[in-house]
């Protein structure tokens, strides 16, 4: 049997191996981050600080929220994009929800909601199936409230659902105007 004395006793004569410990972590020294939040979280979220400035394309496959400056394409088909009351957007927006909290300066697509909070604003045209614009929400735009992919439209032509040069069914809202759950031209 095993006993934790005898496996640290050396054999006599030699002298005794102390394990070595590592140091105390101290207030403000790096140190091991715990695993265990960062592993029971369900979906991991990006943050994009408020002194961060991207120019380009930025793509990503997990939830992203921007506080800082993004001129381009963000690209997040199947995650949730929080445009933070700091964020300053100035892109084509892809994303599965959008959030807005801040300022965005270009065209929205999302595939399950857009989401205006109050104080945020959107200049740019709106394409999802949801849309919700807070009292107190800046909104200058079109809104297309499109189906959800595979269903087609009854009177639709073509591949896409819409023959090509047919005029799209589009609402404008006045700015501050409360848009939420109805569908244009169902």
């Amino acid at each position: 049997m095993w006993k934790r004395d005898e496996a640290v006793r050396p054999p006599s004569g030699q002298p005794t191996a102390v394990p070595q410990q590592p140091p105390p972590i101290t207030a403000g020294a790096p140190g091991p981050r715990p695993e265990a939040s960062h592993h029971n979280m369900e979906r991991d979220i990006v943050n994009i600080g408020k002194s961060v400035v991207i120019k380009g394309e930025l793509n990503g496959s997990e939830d992203l929220t921007i506080e800082g400056h993004v001129e381009g394409t963000i690209q997040l088909r199947d995650h949730v994009l929080t445009i933070g009351p700091n964020g300053r957007i100035k892109a084509q927006v892809f994303a599965k929800s959008v959030i807005v909290l801040g300022e965005v300066n270009g065209n929205v697509t999302a595939s399950d909601k857009v989401d205006i909070r109050d104080n945020g604003s959107v200049d740019g045209d709106i394409v999802s199936p949801r849309v919700a614009i807070a009292e107190g929400a800046h909104f200058r735009g079109s809104v297309d409230m499109q189906r959800k992919a595979g269903a087609v439209p009854p009177k639709a032509e073509g591949k896409a659902g819409v023959a090509p040069g047919a005029p799209q069914q589009q609402t404008q809202v006045a700015p501050g105007a409360p848009v939420t759950g109805h569908r244009v031209g169902a």
